[in-house]
């Protein structure tokens, strides 16, 4: 589900909260497309996000695409343990070209 935090000031960022998977892409495609037609620089908050799957991976990886043709700025922010996860697993973090922190775990009796 999409919150737009500010909806007067059309820049302001959009937090996703919940799932970001196949049964709610295409209600978050609309929310996410207006919000980047409405500006020249759009930041998505993915710090609430609980869920996500390829179907939500393909959902940012079309928004991105689309700000690039668009000659706009598209920023994700705060990313949450799944979304880091499937963006680790599916080695597309230097496509969205985010900062990100990704700490692997230390496994006891092993260092790194």
């Amino acid at each position: 589900m999409a919150n737009e935090n500010n909806k007067k000031q059309p820049s302001g960022p959009i937090a996703i909260t919940g799932e970001l998977t196949i049964y709610t892409a295409l209600e978050l495609k609309d929310t996410l497309l207006d919000g980047l037609a409405a500006s020249e620089e759009l930041e998505l908050d993915l710090s609430g996000v609980g869920e996500f799957d390829a179907a939500g991976l393909q959902l940012l990886v079309m928004v991105k695409q689309q700000a690039t043709v668009l000659g706009k700025i598209l920023r994700f922010t705060g990313h949450s343990p799944v979304v880091l996860e499937l963006l680790d697993l599916s080695g597309l973090a230097g496509f969205f070209g985010d900062p990100l922190l990704i700490v692997k775990p230390i496994r006891e009796g092993k260092s790194i």
